[in-house]
């Protein structure tokens, strides 16, 4: 099962005909992932015995021929909890008991049909861009010297190395978009309340959502439809004539772009006018003081971090959650309303906005862990400033793949935005720059 067939929809569709068993389709990915990932380390658990076991199961279903996600394997990130297993988070510090019941999310994906193959690396407690856990470095599929991002970078090397078809991800300060840019894959962060979140104590003061890492955006409407429990999702419609926004200045004015992450939006934007959309430059009103978003990073760190061992923390996070024990007292409403009004305002005037994805290609695939706070701090905003804000306000954003940085080898792609309850616009604008610029949906590897 290769090329167009490896897609979660082509594989529901081929097991509610009856043209492949739940079991043949795991075994696929299971052999995919033998042979693959002792070379990318996406998985910290490949679930083997007990995925066979419940595809076998799944193939005695009654409603087999119904599910939107009928025997398709599916690669889940190790911050939420998976029955039977530990929810490790990337950290020493954390459990080892497994867990008793699942997420909501995982619970609603596996009723879906679909048959949890392995749980995949994060970085210590999904704080980090890039992805190393205490045992291994996490590498691109597209360019194993590059991370393949973070904190789901594990869940994007398994997609974009052929591994698993689709992943869950989740995504506090663009830990979905991120992996997907770096990675050449379509990932979407939901708006505040469309999936359930319950990610560690807080969600990151509400920042954080779960969401799907797929190849195309056809996958990825399938997921986010389930996941959120709004089947109408997974219909893609005509996005029509919109009003779109093009910012490709840096968030932060101290910080540059590199000219080809910005030419890969200008170029998006033109193919998407050349559709008949009508484009048109326009700044977004990015905050000038970063203390708002800084304190929920770094004070929802130290909230998920009150119950772990400190001695067992990584130093870099143990710093990350001392400054955000000093800063929990910041993280008020007021600056995040006053942001909220001020997109509010952009948004009369433009449907959606394409900005970079990144301002930087993937940086090194290193261990991060072992580096000093302040170098993983500088690292992670330097090369990823753009995603954040949509975190800060709870709008939906998505990350598309655009093409091949030339320095790199790695993808390039543009975040797509919209206020909330834009999921479907998304998707629909995403979709037509998909059918108009098509991506190689995994890496030769």
């Amino acid at each position: 099962m290769t090329g167009p067939d490896f897609t979660a929809a082509s594989i529901a569709a081929r097991v509610r005909a009856g043209e492949l068993t739940p079991l043949d389709a795991v075994d696929d990915a299971l052999g995919r992932i033998a042979a693959r990932d002792p070379r990318f380390r996406a998985f910290v658990t490949v679930r083997a015995e007990q995925a066979r076991a419940e595809a076998a199961a799944l193939a005695g279903r009654a409603d087999l021929a119904s599910l939107p996600l009928a025997g398709v394997p599916i690669a889940v990130k190790d911050n939420v909890a998976v029955t039977g297993h530990p929810e490790g988070d990337g950290s020493a510090a954390t459990s080892r008991v497994p867990k008793t019941e699942d997420h909501v999310v995982v619970a609603r994906l596996r009723a879906a049909g679909a048959v949890v193959v392995g749980i995949t690396a994060v970085p210590e407690l999904c704080v980090w861009g890039a992805t190393d856990t205490p045992d291994a470095i996490t590498r691109n599929p597209w360019n194993p010297e590059r991370t393949p991002g973070g904190s789901s970078g594990g869940s994007a090397a398994a997609v974009a190395a052929g591994m698993v078809p689709v992943a869950h991800g989740n995504d506090g300060m663009g830990s979905i978009r991120i992996p997907a840019a770096d990675c050449g894959l379509f990932g979407i962060k939901p708006g505040r309340g469309l999936v359930p979140a319950e990610l560690g104590v807080n969600s990151w003061f509400g920042m954080s959502e779960n969401g799907p890492l797929t190849t195309t955006v056809e996958d990825a409407a399938l997921l986010l439809s389930v996941m959120a429990g709004r089947p109408e999702l997974a219909e893609i419609a005509d996005p029509g004539a919109l009003r779109i926004g093009v910012s490709v200045a840096s968030p932060l004015r101290v910080m540059r772009v590199d000219p080809h992450w910005r030419a890969a939006a200008e170029g998006a934007a033109a193919v998407l006018g050349g559709a008949g959309h009508h484009v048109a430059t326009a700044r977004l009103p990015y905050p000038v003081n970063p203390l708002p978003l800084f304190a929920r990073w770094t004070a929802g760190t130290a909230a998920d971090a009150k119950s772990l061992d400190p001695a067992l923390l990584q130093p870099r996070t143990r710093r990350h959650a001392a400054l955000g024990r000093v800063l929990a007292g910041r993280v008020t409403a007021g600056p995040v309303d006053r942001l909220v009004s001020a997109l509010e305002s952009y948004f009369t005037e433009h449907d959606v906005v394409i900005t970079p994805t990144l301002a930087a290609a993937p940086i090194p695939a290193l261990r991060w862990s072992e580096k000093s706070w302040l170098s993983n701090v500088v690292a992670n905003i330097r090369y990823a400033p753009f995603p954040s804000l949509w975190n800060l306000v709870g709008w939906p954003a998505a990350s598309v793949p655009v093409g091949i940085h030339p320095e790199s080898g790695t993808p390039l792609g543009v975040q797509i935005a919209a206020p909330p309850g834009g999921e479907a616009r998304i998707l629909a604008v995403a979709a037509q720059f998909e059918q108009l610029r098509p991506w190689t949906r995994v890496a030769s590897v």
